[in-house]
């Protein structure tokens, strides 16, 4: 079963240096959905260590629960997120959502 879009959620402003949620989930795919993050519409690696990009975000990407955690938010980090879940059936995609740090 194709994934339905994805429930984004999207803090709008953070602090500088604090920690950020962002959440995205969807329980009507079958098998089960795995989730990837863009910005800008740019991928986010998962894991922030392997990126080529010479930005210094700190991040916990889980494909499984959607889930994208910034450790502390550096003013790189303002920019639209939106959130993708991928099935064998298809894949769905969440509005653009503004973060500003």
């Amino acid at each position: 079963v194709k994934p339905m879009i994805p429930r984004c959620s999207v803090p709008k402003a953070v602090p500088v240096g604090k920690s950020a949620s962002l959440h995205c989930h969807e329980n009507e795919g079958f098998p089960k959905s795995t989730y990837s993050w863009y910005r800008n519409s740019e991928p986010l690696p998962p894991d922030s260590k392997s990126s080529t990009k010479p930005h210094n975000s700190s991040y916990t990407l889980n494909p499984a629960t959607g889930t994208l955690v910034f450790h502390a938010v550096h003013k790189g980090d303002t920019g639209r997120y939106s959130c993708i879940a991928t099935n064998e059936a298809g894949s769905a995609k969440c509005e653009e959502q503004e973060m500003e740090v």
